[in-house]
């Protein structure tokens, strides 16, 4: 599966660097590193979820934080941004699902800018 090139250019993948992206599978997670506005989350979560082929179910916010619910082919995930922490990962509460966070890593490598 390839990323739609205009997914691509409305998220500006290109502010993610190669050695920004952290599969970890103690966590569940796969961490992004990337130039993201906290006041404008929507403008970088959405056009990834649609690149991702993520449906987005759920959107939760506070003071320094983020949290939108995405489904992926019946698996859920949890896209998080901390803005004190400047982090971004998904995550999902199933090790079953670790593979999904391991595939979409893999959709994401193509476009990483390489420092």
């Amino acid at each position: 599966m390839k990323l739609p090139s205009t997914h691509l250019k409305a998220m500006s993948l290109d502010t993610i660097s190669l050695d920004t992206i952290r599969l970890d599978r103690s966590a569940l997670s796969l961490a992004v590193s990337a130039d993201i506005d906290f006041d404008r989350f929507a403008d970088f979560a959405e056009p990834l979820a649609a690149a991702l082929d993520c449906t987005v179910r759920e959107r939760q916010w506070g003071a320094d934080r983020h949290q939108w619910l995405l489904e992926f082919e019946g698996s859920q995930l949890w896209l998080n941004y901390e803005f004190y922490g400047n982090i971004c990962w998904l995550s999902t509460e199933r090790e079953a699902d670790f593979e999904v966070l391991e595939y979409l890593a893999t959709l994401l490598q193509p476009h990483l800018r390489v420092n």
